[in-house]
């Protein structure tokens, strides 16, 4: 399988937040991410980019 994983922008530097990504959707002002495997973690921000040949959506959180 060829499944995304979910990054954080902090500092200008990438850190893996969510493996496995399967679902990325808002959800009351946050977006809701859900892996393969049912874990779930919600966060405020927006997507930064995808990059979909690596396999990454990296997000960048806001307050």
């Amino acid at each position: 399988m060829c499944e995304a994983n979910a990054y954080l922008l902090k500092d200008g530097k990438e850190e893996l937040f969510l493996e496995s990504l399967d679902t990325v959707e808002p959800d009351e002002g946050k977006l809701r991410l859900t892996s393969i495997f049912g874990e779930q973690k919600f966060i405020r921000g927006k997507i930064a980019r995808l990059a979909l040949v690596d396999h990454k959506v990296v997000i960048e959180q806001s307050e």
